[in-house]
């Protein structure tokens, strides 16, 4: 099974329930790009990828297109297979793991789909047929926040990340108290500055609520800051934006500089990557997430199956952009949260089938 045909697609996705908030700005529209790749067995497999702006990580609309435009020509006539096609993808562009990973998850729903299997049980098999979602709250005072965890703890979630990073770590900590006092026992919550915070701002702030047991995701910038860290918090750190590939969530696990991660598919370059990635947590027995910055239902379905997979003591959940998107691909039905849970998709490949006029012309077709 080869591949005989590629082709792209950009389309927007407004956000809906906005404008999304966080340290990194002010998001109202994002462009994502379906990555549509047919085999000379007939069969198609679809990808996605949708960085979260300009200045969330290093990655763009523009540089994904462009990065598509590099690979795709590469790729025709070779194995449709995710692991001989990330070879030669490496070999091909140097980094740019958020683009490769649009044609991995497109191989991967193209095998499931050619060998009758979902993907979930291509990466080992799921363990549960559903998984929990968490629910992130944007920047914004004590009292709405508060309103919204109650909010949210009514639709059924269990976990729920706040933003944080306002750039006044005393009114960050009046969030979080906020947040936690308005929950139910039993509900997880996660602090998450998007890199936003000092190391002395990220001291301070753990000193503020060293009586709520809330894991800090990704407060400052770079690993040399992370590790800076390392014995002066009163809280878990969890790692998101630093783990920029397989080698660094290696360094991290094993120089004990974390103790969980908040994973991106596309970021990380992938499923298969994901997968090397969710059986080192397993191995450190840290949590972790399986998420994306944003996308529609391929990007979700593909985190949900991956997300399937992670043993349920160390999983975090799955946030999805879902609660953002107004519109499905697949007219048959997307991927939802309901209650906040999240049904793993039936069927071959990633279970999703979407509808491909509502991309329009392919802007990349060899």
């Amino acid at each position: 099974m080869n591949i005989r045909k590629i082709s792209v697609f950009a389309h927007e996705l407004k956000v809906v329930n906005g404008p999304y908030v966080f340290s990194g700005g002010t998001l109202g529209a994002l462009t994502t790009y379906l990555v549509k790749v047919e085999a000379d067995n007939g069969l198609i497999g679809w990808g996605e990828t949708c960085p979260l702006g300009p200045t969330y990580q290093p990655a763009h609309a523009l540089g994904a297109e462009a990065g598509l435009r590099e690979m795709a020509p590469k790729l025709l006539g070779t194995a449709a297979l995710p692991r001989p096609a990330m070879a030669l993808m490496d070999q091909s562009l140097d980094g740019h793991n958020y683009v490769k990973a649009a044609i991995d998850i497109a191989l991967y729903d193209l095998l499931g789909k050619t060998t009758g299997q979902s993907v979930s049980t291509l990466l080992g098999g799921a363990i549960r047929p559903r998984i929990p979602s968490y629910y992130a709250i944007s920047l914004m005072d004590p009292d709405p926040t508060a309103e919204i965890v109650r909010e949210k703890q009514r639709e059924g979630y269990i976990a729920l990340q706040i933003k944080i990073g306002s750039g006044d770590v005393v009114k960050d900590a009046e969030v979080l108290r906020a947040a936690w006092d308005a929950r139910a026992p039993g509900m997880a919550l996660a602090a998450d500055a998007n890199r936003a915070m000092t190391t002395a701002e990220t001291i301070q702030l753990s000193q503020l609520i060293r009586d709520l047991p809330i894991a800090l995701e990704q407060p400052v910038r770079t690993m040399e800051e992370v590790v800076s860290l390392k014995g002066r918090l009163n809280h878990a750190l969890y790692l998101d934006e630093t783990t920029v590939d397989v080698a660094t969530v290696l360094s991290a696990f094993g120089r004990d500089y974390c103790d969980g991660l908040g994973m991106k598919i596309t970021r990380i370059g992938g499923l298969g990557n994901m997968a090397i990635v969710r059986d080192m947590a397993e191995a450190r027995r840290a949590m972790i997430s399986v998420d994306d910055s944003w996308g529609g239902n391929i990007i979700a379905a593909a985190c949900v199956h991956m997300g399937a997979t992670v043993r349920p003591n160390l999983f975090r959940g799955t946030w999805l952009a879902a609660p953002y998107i107004d519109h499905h691909y697949d007219p048959s039905g997307g991927i939802e949260i309901r209650n906040g849970w999240i049904d793993v998709p039936e069927g071959p490949g990633l279970g999703v089938t979407p509808d491909e006029t509502l991309f329009g012309a392919p802007v990349l077709e060899v």
